[in-house]
């Protein structure tokens, strides 16, 4: 065996987990190339470029604010109809607040509603404000339709307790509000002021984040 076939023989690796997968775009069919563009810069993803190739391709890249992953839409590109994307998520902090900027930056954004797997919608943000429970909806102008999805703590295993990150300032400034109210009863709960309250905070934003046991 060469040693470029011991190179590309990647099924051992593969077994081992050691080859990361991430995916980093979706692509997004539209009808109007320039009024999807004019829609997604509107509410305010970033505009990462935009290809064109004689007059039979034209590639435009945006992302979504603190996402991992881009989408793609332009013409030459895909033969799905337009409009037809669903199920689309978008994971935020503060799904009211989300809800809002949205609004506010002109898209038409659904009232929000939470449920869970299996149950019926019912009106208004989960009273507990459960993560995974509250959600709210809006489409782009070809009908292609996007979930939010309000998400403050992972299931267990979801996310990699060692890797704890947070993709904007808006996320990582929410979580503290919310490491500040836990530790407000932590301390009432033992009747004095917490000195150590900077580790106490860490270990529970990572906590929230990975799924584990909150400091107790």
């Amino acid at each position: 065996m060469s040693e470029l076939d011991t190179v590309l023989d990647r099924p051992a690796l593969a077994s081992q987990g050691q080859i990361d997968m991430k995916l980093e775009v979706v692509v997004i069919p539209v009808s109007d190339v320039d009024r999807a563009k004019q829609f997604y810069r509107d509410i305010g993803w970033r505009l990462d470029s935009d290809f064109v190739v004689g007059d039979d391709f034209r590639l435009i890249q945006f992302t979504p604010p603190g996402s991992p992953c881009s989408i793609h839409i332009g013409h030459g590109i895909t033969p799905a109809a337009p409009g037809s994307a669903r199920g689309l998520y978008l994971v935020v902090s503060d799904i009211e607040a989300a809800r809002a900027e949205l609004i506010r930056r002109g898209a038409d954004v659904s009232e929000i509603f939470h449920q869970w797997v299996g149950e019926t919608p019912m009106p208004g943000p989960d009273p507990s404000r459960r993560s995974y429970h509250s959600y709210a909806t809006f489409s782009d102008p070809d009908g292609n339709q996007w979930l939010l999805q309000e998400i403050t703590t992972r299931f267990p295993g979801r996310i990699d307790a060692t890797a704890t990150s947070f993709a904007s300032t808006a996320d990582l400034a929410a979580a503290m509000r919310r490491a500040s109210a836990a530790h407000d009863t932590y301390e009432k709960s033992l009747g004095t002021a917490h000195a150590n309250w900077p580790d106490w905070y860490a270990e529970h934003m990572a906590a929230e984040q990975s799924g584990a046991d909150r400091p107790a």
